[in-house]
């Protein structure tokens, strides 16, 4: 009965190197090992398979029977197998092959399709995976280890993370063309405080900012706040005059562009804050994952909207 389990791949190697060279006296010179060394590697494969591997002619040539051939495709095989492994495991040490989930910030979502469709063309091994969710969402995503890299507006404080700047990240006040409010210059506090603020759920990065400029604006006194889902919602809301909403620029820019929605001028607007490329800090990166991290930072922000 053979036993494959007890195959090593010395035995195969020997077997390969008689039918290559047609002797055992050629075979161990090219393996470097000795003729009695090859001829007892020989005789534990045959014992393995329980049948004669090779028959022997005159003047010490050898050729492999039926059943030698058929191990010999079993070898070549195996070898072929091992050379696809090796050349695998160097494509994931070199970062070649492998893959990266990305996660962003909602805000991001207006530009990170384009950026990971770029990262897969860069890398077309490489698969990049996108992640989008609110500010906590993609944090807890941090702490789990569930994304590798991560794009958002402020790096958290836990987990510990590694952040590069990206590019400028502006926040302005807007408003439909016809509001009561446009073009009216900088606006005077009370102004800005009479309105209804359109604004996404807490937790939101942006919803943190806009409390922050509400705060310092009223001095303690409430605004009225009215809470949506989306910024996708919230700008159509304030295209229908339900309000205003402080918003990113780069969640805007078509409809700012075309005249659908404008800009509320007030001090200290627009509010610039910068965009972070974060992984943890603990957790080393795979190869895959620093090809696409250096990718994304040498672009120096020309993936965000102008």
């Amino acid at each position: 009965m053979p036993r494959p389990e007890a195959v090593t791949f010395k035995q195969l190697r020997a077997l390969q190197a008689i039918a290559e060279h047609g002797s055992i006296t050629a075979a161990a010179e090219a393996i470097r090992l000795t003729p009695p060394a090859v001829h007892a590697q020989l005789r534990q494969l045959e014992s393995s398979f329980n049948a004669r591997l090779v028959e022997r002619g005159g003047q010490g040539v050898v050729r492999l029977t039926m059943q030698g051939e058929a191990v010999l495709v079993g070898a070549r095989t195996i070898d072929t197998a091992l050379q696809s492994c090796a050349d695998h495991v160097r494509a994931l040490n070199e970062g070649m092959e492998g893959m990266v989930t990305l996660g962003v910030v909602s805000t991001g979502k207006y530009f990170a399709p384009r950026l990971v469709a770029e990262l897969q063309h860069a890398f077309p091994t490489v698969d990049v995976l996108l992640r989008v969710g609110n500010r906590d969402t993609i944090v807890n995503a941090l702490q789990s280890a569930s994304v590798d890299l991560a794009i958002m507006g402020r790096p958290p404080r836990v987990p510990e993370v590694q952040a590069t700047v990206l590019g400028p990240h502006p926040h302005v006040l807007i408003a439909p063309p016809d509001h009561p409010l446009t073009g009216q210059g900088v606006l005077p506090p009370e102004a800005i405080l009479a309105q209804t603020f359109l604004a996404r759920e807490e937790g939101s990065g942006t919803r943190i900012l806009m409390d922050r400029f509400i705060e310092r604006l009223a001095s303690g006194s409430p605004a009225r706040v009215m809470e949506l889902e989306t910024n996708e919602t919230i700008k159509q809301a304030v295209m229908a005059g339900l309000g205003i909403a402080f918003i990113s620029r780069h969640t805007v820019t078509d409809e700012l562009r075309l005249g659908r929605l404008v800009e509320l001028r007030a001090d200290t607007l627009p509010l610039v804050r910068q965009w972070f490329l974060v992984h943890r800090s603990e957790t080393p990166l795979s190869s895959a994952a620093r090809r696409v991290h250096a990718h994304i930072v040498d672009q120096r922000g020309a993936f965000l909207p102008r």
